[in-house]
């Protein structure tokens, strides 16, 4: 009987796996699967700290202000990232488990509430493609390891903070101060750098955009940006070192302009509206987590 794929010519002959070479295959596509539908899930819990937060946070400013003006704050229902359940924002329909499967659940409902038929904003499955494509390629890049793990950790902080700085023009201390924690416990251990490299970018971060929002603002009279940005660079030098710093300032300024012209070209934004810088910074700390140390040779030779 002749071998399977033995009529085909050589050049088109169906690829022969040995068993222990599907064995090795599969042990190393199934953490980057695994990470992929994790990371597919956490992207929906993502969509609820985007929407949840700014809120959350304008809550508690709110009460700070009505107990500074001496008044009485009057109870609210709980509003957490728990509580109350995800519901639709036109109908108030509450989202059923199956409602809430990501992607499959918006392109089953064709982008569209159950109910009341509003539309469902696309960014929902954007979010949660992303939060998987990105671990995906983390558990790619670095293995099913402690450092793959806290990449992914990383890559989805900032992917929570680039929607919210677009939507609000806010960074929470929620999640930068934590993210600047993280950063210097895992280097520790050198997970990335060593950690006189990771305190000496935290610092270096935060005070070279402190120093421009400050010259900025005494030369030109107003604001160039947010102290939320200042503590996210000080987060990514944190993670990253101090060598990266450059790169990133210099790749969120390219990502920027890139996103600003387009903006400006194809869907006529006035460009004297200002623009959030954040997610030009998490956009460029996502790229120099990869490719950040092959950049850096290019100006720090050996």
């Amino acid at each position: 009987m002749p071998a399977p794929g033995a009529g085909w010519p050589a050049s088109h002959r169906p690829l022969q796996l040995t068993p222990r070479a599907a064995a090795l295959m599969l042990e190393h596509l199934f953490p980057i699967a695994s990470a992929a539908v994790i990371g597919l899930c956490l992207g929906s819990f993502l969509n609820v700290v985007i929407h949840r937060m700014p809120k959350m946070l304008e809550r508690g400013w709110q009460a700070q202000c009505a107990e500074l003006r001496g008044e009485e704050v009057p109870p609210q229902p709980a509003y957490n990232l728990v509580v109350p359940r995800s519901q639709c924002p036109a109908c108030g329909h509450l989202i059923t488990a199956v409602e809430n499967i990501p992607v499959v659940s918006w392109l089953a409902l064709g982008g569209k509430c159950s109910n009341c038929k509003a539309p469902i904003s696309v960014r929902y499955p954007i979010v949660e493609i992303l939060g998987g494509a990105l671990a995906a390629y983390a558990i790619f890049r670095y293995g099913p390891t402690t450092k793959g793990v806290a990449a992914c950790g990383l890559l989805w902080t900032l992917l929570a903070l680039t929607c919210i700085d677009f939507d609000t023009q806010l960074l929470p201390d929620n999640l930068t101060l934590p993210l600047v924690w993280a950063g210097l416990i895992v280097n520790v251990w050198g997970l990335f750098v060593p950690l006189a490299t990771a305190v000496i970018g935290a610092v270096a971060g935060y005070l070279s955009l402190w120093t421009i929002y400050w010259l900025f603002k005494l030369i030109r009279g107003k604001e160039g940006m947010g102290y939320g940005d200042f503590k996210l660079l000080a987060a990514l030098g944190a993670w990253l070192g101090w060598q990266m710093l450059p790169v990133i300032v210099l790749l969120s300024s390219v990502v920027g302009a890139a996103i600003g012209i387009s903006l400006v070209v194809f869907k006529g934004r006035d460009h004297n509206i200002p623009m959030a810088f954040g997610p030009f910074l998490a956009i460029a700390g996502g790229i120099a987590l990869f490719w950040g140390p092959a950049l850096v040779k290019l100006y720090l030779p050996g």
